[in-house]
């Protein structure tokens, strides 16, 4: 990742609750030096120790087929904005995209074992809708079973993690303060999600 002097993130617990935060992700693997990508949603571990990023394809995705031999890119990039040169007190400026993203490196391990598989499909569901567990319980084992056939659950355990925050550090607080503003007035949960994370360059 190209990181600009200023824009750095460098502190690993808080890019750990970004991407547990904003955790549907793009996985980039390469196929004889051709990219292929897929938009995931991901359940971030890190309670072993190391970080452990699980999900899943639908079988017929080709890219299920290079995860285990190549290194594959997990690319986490919520919340970003346009933003205007008029907030800037310079005349001549010009417009920019505030954003923050984290790169997650890593080699695939794909899980075949089908209670392994079972407990990692559980897992996502106790992360995104806690509340569907109670019904899934009551679901046939036939059933189960020929969904999970349908997949391919896969774990990466995370060997590089990049950041980046492009907040307008570069900016004057009065600056910054207009954009998160105008930002707030938004209807676009990213756009106020990113004030907030501005307004925090201010306080630190």
């Amino acid at each position: 990742m190209f990181v600009p002097k200023g824009f750095k993130f460098d502190n690993e617990a808080e890019k750990i609750a970004f991407i547990r935060r904003y955790s549907f992700a793009t996985i980039v693997t390469s196929k004889d030096n051709i990219p292929l990508a897929t938009q995931l949603p991901f359940v971030i571990d890190d309670n072993g120790g190391n970080l452990v990023l699980h999900s899943h394809f639908n079988i017929v995705n080709e890219q299920a087929k290079h995860i285990e031999t190549n290194t594959s890119l997990v690319i986490f990039s919520e919340p970003h904005a346009y933003i205007s040169p008029t907030h800037y007190d310079k005349q001549e400026s010009v417009p920019t995209w505030d954003y923050i993203a984290v790169h997650a490196y890593g080699i695939a391990k794909t899980i075949t074992d089908e209670a392994a598989k079972e407990k990692a499909l559980e897992q996502m569901i106790q992360f995104y809708d806690k509340e569907y567990l109670q019904q899934w319980a009551t679901l046939s084992d036939k059933f189960k079973k020929g969904m999970m056939k349908g997949i391919v659950a896969f774990e990466i355990e995370v060997t590089a993690l990049q950041g980046q925050k492009k907040l307008s550090q570069n900016k004057t607080a009065s600056e910054r303060q207009r954009i998160i503003q105008q930002l707030e007035k938004s209807n676009t949960s990213t756009e106020s999600d990113l004030a907030d994370y501005i307004r925090d360059t201010l306080q630190s």
